[in-house]
């Protein structure tokens, strides 16, 4: 599946459909969500490390992988919000990370490093 056609199907289950005001309730509620569902897949990680010695099962493998697509898309919907297609959120990522790596800078602070 390309990023776009998930973005197209996935945006169907934002229940709150408003008009893509940035200042409303479902704007906001989507950055929110985005967070608290990172937080979710960072608590599972912490769980695997404090409850079972870091070692992680295939059930653990796909309740995490539940929670990032959940992030998926919180991270697809503020994009419709913000009228951008998600394939080029994906190629905007690509290329600053290739920029990155030439200029030897993965490492490190900062967007502009």
């Amino acid at each position: 599946m390309k990023f776009n056609e998930y973005q197209a199907k996935a945006i169907k289950y934002d229940l709150a459909k408003p008009g893509r005001d940035l200042t409303g309730g479902g704007f906001i509620e989507k950055v929110l969500g985005l967070t608290g569902e990172a937080g979710e897949t960072a608590d599972k990680f912490k769980k695997i490390i404090r409850d079972k010695s870091g070692q992680i099962s295939d059930e653990d493998r796909y309740e995490i992988s539940k929670e990032l697509g959940d992030v998926l898309w919180y991270v697809s919907a503020i994009a419709s919000y913000l009228d951008i297609p998600f394939d080029d959120v994906a190629q905007v990522n690509i290329k600053k990370l290739e920029s990155r790596q030439r200029r030897d800078r993965l490492h490190g602070e900062g967007d502009d490093r």
